[in-house]
């Protein structure tokens, strides 16, 4: 639909993350003649740019391609860098429409029950805002931005943090890693080869079962040789500057931390999902969600990724988020046309 004078262009869609979810919507939106645009807080897979900088993915690269794009590598398994580096050409390959370091922060349906229509209002970096019109919306933002707070006095301390970036900086330092599942193994290990006094702190009896298989044995043979001290059945009550008070079952005690990192998980924004109207599980955050179509409750709001997991954020990844895209394009398509678009 073409501007008049005085009047909002109306997109056929908006799209809110530039994570590989968002991208492959996107593609499938420019495959199938839809007018959109893609619009993201931070930079281009945002998540993926704040992972730990020395990270290896877990998986393969053919297993993160989207659009079709071969990701070439001569690795077995692609690191961070050469993800950034991927993605970026898809980018360029397919010419996506991105408006990146702009946040969504209204997201309200509007016109008449014939012509529903989505007003979305944005901040940019500035500070000023913009407001689009769209026909139809996809939240793509995943989980990575909201981390699992623990809830305790000292949480907001410098000190503290929920994201491992590299070790470097924690070099001759006491560092508690909190956690037992494979970001924190992975934190604990590159920590002690940097030097760092490393104590992993988990609330279970062991290390958790999803560990990878390559990662379990490098961290049991590390705490049983005393590279890397552990504390099972321990809970954090408290941080303060240079330590951290610990409950377990014979009580209360205090360890030396200059550093602590809360390597406790991360879940959806529910709170922005509510806002715009989609039922939210209370105990396992999950939107609700037509599991073909991919429509909300909503009508004409999508989501794609792994924000329809909720809690269960092993359960979506880039390896099967990335096929949203096409079943959303061709309900967006079918809703405009008010014609079934063949499979």
């Amino acid at each position: 639909m073409s501007e008049g004078p005085g009047q909002e262009k109306i997109r056929d869609m908006l799209v809110v993350g530039a994570g590989p979810a968002g991208l492959a919507v996107s593609i499938a939106a420019v495959q199938s003649g839809l007018d959109h645009e893609v619009l993201e807080k931070g930079t281009l897979v945002n998540s993926i740019f704040n992972f730990p900088r020395n990270m290896t993915f877990f998986t393969t690269p053919e297993l993160l391609e989207i659009g079709g794009l071969p990701f070439v590598t001569p690795y077995e398994k692609p690191t961070r860098a050469e993800a950034l580096r991927y993605y970026r050409r898809v980018v360029g390959t397919y010419d996506l429409p991105l408006s990146l370091g702009e946040e969504v922060m209204t997201l309200q349906s509007c016109g008449s029950p014939g012509q529903r229509l989505f007003r979305v209002v944005t901040r940019l970096a500035t500070g000023s805002r913009r407001e689009r019109l769209a026909r139809a919306v996809v939240v793509a933002t995943g989980y990575y931005d909201h981390p699992n707070r623990l809830g305790i006095p000292g949480e907001d301390l410098p000190h503290v943090c929920h994201y491992f970036t590299e070790a470097h900086a924690h070099y001759r330092r006491k560092v508690v890693v909190v956690g037992g599942k494979n970001s924190a193994a992975i934190a604990a290990l590159e920590l002690y080869r940097a030097g760092a006094s490393v104590t992993l702190v988990h609330r279970g009896e062991r290390l958790g079962d999803s560990i990878k298989y390559w990662i379990r044995p490098d961290i049991e043979n590390r705490i049983k040789d005393g590279a890397v001290t552990a504390r099972f059945g321990a809970r954090i009550l408290e941080i303060a500057a240079g330590s951290v008070t610990l409950e377990t079952r014979e009580g209360q005690s205090s360890l030396p931390a200059d550093d602590v990192l809360l390597m406790t998980g991360y879940h959806p924004d529910v709170g922005f999902l509510r806002s715009a109207g989609v039922r939210v599980d209370e105990t396992t955050l999950k939107p609700a969600c037509d599991a073909t179509t991919l429509e909300s409750n909503v009508p004409g709001l999508y989501l794609a990724g792994a924000i329809i997991s909720g809690r269960e954020t092993n359960r979506i990844f880039i390896e099967n988020g990335r096929f949203h895209g096409e079943a959303i394009a061709r309900g967006i398509r079918e809703r405009l046309s008010g014609e079934r678009v063949a499979t």
